[in-house]
């Protein structure tokens, strides 16, 4: 879901407000609303059982490293409602919507003896390879998750610029003080 963020911000990443109008906008939609999904809330709770998060509140709350390693995770699971699991998230209702660029996955347990004691693994394996390679799915998942991340949050970039420019101007202001206090207590030492 994109329900947080505004047509009118793509024009940080761009895009032209004409660009937006013509290929994102439909009839009733204006350039300052918000992003509508299709699939209504009510839809998703009766599929899913629960409706899909919002991945753009995800990046914000366990981090894009979390979020690119649950979109690079999922495997089949006949067990699973939705035929899905993930090694990131388990027993996840979501199904796997990229599943076709990435191709379908299997859990893969190792067991081994470390030490004396036994370490299981797990990990996942390509069984049936997608519409991409391994490495341009890997990257078209960084990119999606680094657009999520930017929707959850647009305007991270102005306030990180604007905590730099305090931290330069605090900086410049401390040496002016330093060098007024030392000029009124210049007698005194």
């Amino acid at each position: 879901s994109a329900e947080y963020m505004r047509f009118n911000r793509l024009q940080d990443l761009g895009l032209t407000e004409e660009q937006i109008k013509d290929n994102l906008l439909f009839a009733s939609d204006k350039i300052g609303d918000t992003m509508k999904v299709a699939m209504r809330r009510a839809d998703a709770q009766e599929w899913f059982i629960t409706p899909p998060p919002d991945l753009s509140v995800v990046a914000r709350s366990r981090g894009v490293d979390w979020l690119y390693t649950y979109l690079r995770k999922f495997y089949r699971d006949d067990n699973s409602a939705t035929g899905w699991n993930n090694l990131a998230f388990d027993r996840v209702n979501m199904p796997h919507v990229l599943y076709e660029l990435q191709g379908e996955q299997r859990l893969k347990i190792e067991k081994r003896e470390v030490h004396g004691a036994e370490h299981t693994s797990h990990t996942v394996e390509l069984v049936t390879p997608g519409k991409l390679k391994p490495l341009e799915y890997d990257m078209m998942v960084a990119d999606l998750v680094n657009y999520l991340a930017y929707m959850g949050e647009p305007a991270k970039i102005w306030r990180i610029r604007i905590g730099i420019i305090t931290l330069f101007f605090l900086a410049i202001l401390f040496v002016v003080a330093y060098a007024l206090k030392r000029e009124f207590w210049k007698d005194i030492h």
